[in-house]
């Protein structure tokens, strides 16, 4: 099994910055999990890709509306991966998820069925 805790999540206002963390373990963890990603779902809507990093060469892959103003990284040695968030807006809060799984191609990995672990998500509020 596959054990995902994140972290870093908070209220900032409009043009702030947030680092949100998500550390994995579990002993399958590295046979189960190619690449690790970040989603996020606001109130009545669905949730939605916002970025993935394969765990192994660290090709990353965003969505549009996160492109130049989001970082995904991981550290390897803590089996822990990162969102760094910059230049945030009110249309970002959601709850932000991460999760993990062997999604398979670029094609692939903004859906959601394709990670078969998550964990509990993180409030991110910004205030305008």
């Amino acid at each position: 099994q596959v054990q995902l805790v994140e972290s870093g999540g908070g209220l900032v206002q409009a043009g702030g910055s947030l680092r949100l963390s998500c550390a994995a373990s579990g002993r399958t963890f590295s046979s189960s999990a190619s690449a690790m990603g970040w989603f996020r779902q606001a109130p009545g809507k669905e949730r939605e890709f916002v970025a993935v990093i394969y765990w192994s060469g660290g090709s990353t892959l965003y969505a549009d509306f996160v492109k130049g103003r989001f970082t995904i990284s991981r550290d390897k040695a803590k089996n822990t991966m990162y969102l760094q968030m910059n230049s945030l807006k009110p249309e970002d809060t959601a709850v932000y998820y991460c999760a993990a799984g062997a999604p398979g191609s670029t094609a692939l990995v903004m859906s959601p069925e394709r990670y078969g672990y998550w964990g509990q998500g993180t409030q991110v509020t910004v205030s305008s």
